[in-house]
């Protein structure tokens, strides 16, 4: 064995600024800031910021996403970015929202991973409210969407009983099914759930088509 054979290790790294983003977005942004091409920088920059985007979909309607990973890209280079940026760009901590780290909490698993964690705590937040008014309502609307995620990985059918059985069993017996408790039609959900991955391609195509126009101006 070589004895002289060096490993990379986490902690010998430099530490991450925003962790939500990787390393290789920090390594992208120190290359950035050795450019010494201001037209280059420019370019590495727009390119960094719509890789970033891509790893938070969930937010790209949100009205000030695009500001926002301006603002990240900031923090990743520890204020010292000198790139021409659509937006002024902070130059301390103190102006910026850094996203909150996430927190995970072991021990609690996921007890069906299709449903993920989301899920799994609405059916726990309903036996808070078990004694309520309209807690049949509320059960009806959580099953409604663990429905309409079973249909996003099994696109033919799900019987409703396997719904309420999935539902008891993350209850862990803190509330009991309500009588007369419908969910919806498998066909509405399904349609509901093509309609929702359409609008999903088509703004991804005019987010792209946009991004494209934008690096031609």
């Amino acid at each position: 064995m070589d004895n002289n054979l060096k490993f990379d290790y986490n902690t010998t790294r430099p530490k991450l600024n925003l962790p939500e983003y990787g390393r290789n977005v920090q390594k992208m942004v120190e290359m950035i800031k050795s450019q010494p091409d201001r037209e280059k920088r420019n370019r590495m920059a727009q390119a960094t910021v719509h890789l970033m985007s891509t790893m938070h979909p969930q937010q790209r309607d949100l009205g000030d996403f695009r500001h926002k990973l301006w603002d990240h890209l900031a923090v990743i280079a520890n204020y010292q970015l000198d790139v021409d940026s659509p937006y002024t760009l902070p130059t301390s901590a103190e102006e910026v929202a850094v996203p909150e780290r996430l927190t995970y909490r072991y021990g609690d698993e996921i007890r069906f991973k299709h449903y993920g964690r989301v899920i799994q705590d609405l059916v726990g937040k309903l036996a808070l409210t078990a004694n309520e008014e309209h807690f049949k309502e509320r059960v009806e609307a959580v099953g409604n969407i663990m429905k309409r995620s079973y249909l996003q990985w099994n696109r033919d059918t799900v019987d409703d009983d396997v719904i309420f059985h999935d539902m008891m069993e993350m209850a862990r017996g803190r509330f009991e099914l309500p009588e007369g408790v419908k969910l919806r039609d498998t066909r509405e959900l399904q349609s509901m759930n093509f309609s929702s991955q359409n609008n999903q391609r088509k703004n991804q195509k005019n987010r792209k088509k946009k991004n494209n126009q934008q690096r031609r101006n």
